[in-house]
């Protein structure tokens, strides 16, 4: 990523380095890959990413912005924690915004992201009758996604990635299907989601959508460590 001398300080480059090391900040923090509390150096980082301090600094800045990271003045800057109430707040906006997509989905007919749907479904079926929920967490992921983009309505996806992004949903999922017979409730409510998307029944797609959105809170809630989550 180290970029030739006669371009590293134009102010153009500078900006450029802060996105690309943002995007992989952000994607790291996300995966889990930096786990919760994890220290953000800006020495660190800038030897592990091979650029001056300067796009490191901005590019924490951004993810602070973005609920991704806390700076903790004279201690230093860490991955953020969400507290219970920011998770149960952000659930609430998830349910919102999943429960509208699965309605405008439904209203759009057979679209190709219907038969994706189902495809994601056999294979998530296959997946929790082998009990291997590393599977099935990455096509929780696909199932959702689709629906979303299935929505076909820009604005709403736009607040929709900001929101997945501040709950760094892929590392609050495994907790959540951790709880006994979740795997299981939660491919049943997929299933019911998708059989009413078929049938073109925008209101009931988007009540059970906002129902399971609520489930796998619960679920996420009942699993959580006190440790690791703080009010």
């Amino acid at each position: 990523m180290q970029e030739p001398d006669h371009l590293a300080g134009s102010p153009l480059k500078q900006t450029s380095m802060q996105a690309k090391v943002a995007e992989e900040l952000r994607r790291m923090i996300i995966s889990g890959e930096l786990p919760p509390r994890s220290s953000l150096s800006e020495m660190t980082l800038s030897q592990t990413f091979g650029v001056s301090r300067t796009p490191i600094r901005e590019a924490l800045k951004q993810l602070q912005i973005e609920g991704l990271v806390e700076v903790r003045p004279r201690v230093g800057t860490f991955v953020a924690v969400p507290s219970r109430r920011e998770i149960t707040e952000l659930f609430q906006m998830k349910e919102l915004l999943e429960g509208a997509a699965a309605r405008l989905l439904a209203f759009r007919g057979n679209v190709p992201e219907v038969e994706r749907l189902a495809a994601n479904m056999s294979a998530a079926d296959e997946a929790v009758r082998a009990g291997d929920s590393e599977q099935y967490e990455k096509l929780v992921h696909d199932f959702h996604e689709l629906i979303m983009v299935g929505a076909d309505n820009s604005k709403l996806e736009a607040h929709y990635r900001t929101l997945m992004n501040q709950l760094a949903y892929a590392r609050l999922v495994r907790t959540s299907l951790s709880q006994p017979g979740r795997l299981t409730e939660s491919d049943h409510e997929h299933h019911r989601v998708l059989d009413l998307i078929r049938a073109r029944d925008g209101d009931g797609a988007e009540r059970v959508m906002r129902e399971h959105v609520r489930r796998s809170h619960q679920a996420l809630m009942a699993g959580m460590d006190d440790e690791r989550f703080k009010d």
